[in-house]
């Protein structure tokens, strides 16, 4: 029986590159993978579907639910994670000591309804008592370069959003002292992301938080919430034809990372630095903090949801029975 054939796109990291190698294959299915950036992967998903597969930012997809049914199914296979506010970065001359200290501040951002971004203002709100209103946020993307160009984003009411001049990034203007401090920076190169500048000591920009492994750690004790940011969607009309298809892709996403937490290091080491194991715990993982399926993370999700909508990105909260395929909703 003649497999089906499918175009796949997906982060590199250690968790997918036995699906891009093709160590793991999902059965039934014979597809072409691509490695691309998240940024640039969402971004020609939402504007031009371009893949069959692919993971997709789960901000994204609840945002554009919220309007209308999306050309996407999505699976709960979680690919990328973390503590997204211990990415704030400020200047060290801004008097920025403590989060609290954003208010009034001018604060960067790649794009202002990414799923980092969103738990990141978020976590501010809930945590730190930080109105998001008396921020001066400033945008890098454009609207024909950003993920909201086609979700039809607009700045939720009472935000102050500026877009960043294509002359200049987010990096130029920390370093040029037009902006106080980023909330996520991103040097990678793809065709979405223009900045480049490495920031660090040298630099003049800090993290606002010094010991990012010990607040990540005290913000997951508390809430037994470790924020993720990408699911995985299949096209809709394959799905509707192929209903098969989900679970096949999950099992392989499963045993893809099972295979990479046998054979790398560099898997287990994003633990430890989140502050969800000790040291005394590298000889092996007790339990998995980055599960897939829904169950284990479904307060994670239903948070997520509610922040959007307290933030203005939806108009509702979106239930996620309207995203996921019917056959992972017990998983």
């Amino acid at each position: 029986m003649a497999k089906l054939e499918l175009s796949a796109a997906f982060s590199v990291n250690e968790r997918t590159r036995p699906l891009l190698r093709g160590n793991v294959v999902a059965e039934g299915i014979d597809w072409t993978t691509t490695g691309v950036h998240p940024s640039e992967m969402f971004w020609r998903q939402l504007k031009f579907e371009e893949f069959d597969v692919s993971e997709m930012s789960v901000s994204s997809l609840l945002i554009a639910t919220s309007h209308a049914p999306t050309p996407w199914v999505a699976l709960p296979i979680f690919t990328e994670r973390g503590f997204s506010h211990t990415m704030i970065h400020v200047r060290a001359d801004a008097g920025i000591e403590k989060p609290e200290q954003l208010a009034g501040k001018r604060v960067g951002v790649p794009e202002y309804q990414q799923t980092s971004a969103v738990w990141g203002r978020g976590i501010l709100q809930h945590e730190f008592g930080v109105d998001l209103r008396s921020i001066d946020w400033f945008m890098e993307r454009p609207i024909e370069k950003s993920h909201g160009g086609s979700t039809g984003f607009k700045p939720p009411d009472g935000i102050k959003l500026s877009f960043i001049p294509p002359t200049t990034d987010i990096g130029e203007m920390l370093t040029n002292k037009t902006l106080d401090a980023t909330l996520l920076y991103i040097t990678d190169r793809n065709l979405v992301d223009r900045s480049r500048a490495e920031v660090g000591d040298r630099s003049g920009i800090r993290p606002l938080f010094p010991d990012r492994a010990a607040e990540g750690a005290r913000f997951y004790k508390k809430t037994q919430i470790l924020p993720l940011n990408h699911c995985v969607v299949v096209r809709r009309s394959l799905y509707e034809k192929y209903p098969w298809i989900v679970l096949n892709i999950y099992n392989a996403f499963v045993a893809a990372k099972e295979h990479a937490l046998k054979g790398a290091m560099a898997v287990i080491e994003p633990y430890f630095i989140a502050g969800l194991l000790d040291g005394n715990a590298r000889a092996g993982l007790r339990g998995d903090p980055f599960p897939y399926g829904i169950k284990a993370s479904l307060p994670t999700l239903k948070m997520l949801a509610q922040i959007l909508n307290e933030q203005g990105l939806t108009g509702r909260v979106v239930g996620l029975e309207e995203i996921f395929a019917k056959q992972t909703l017990d998983l």
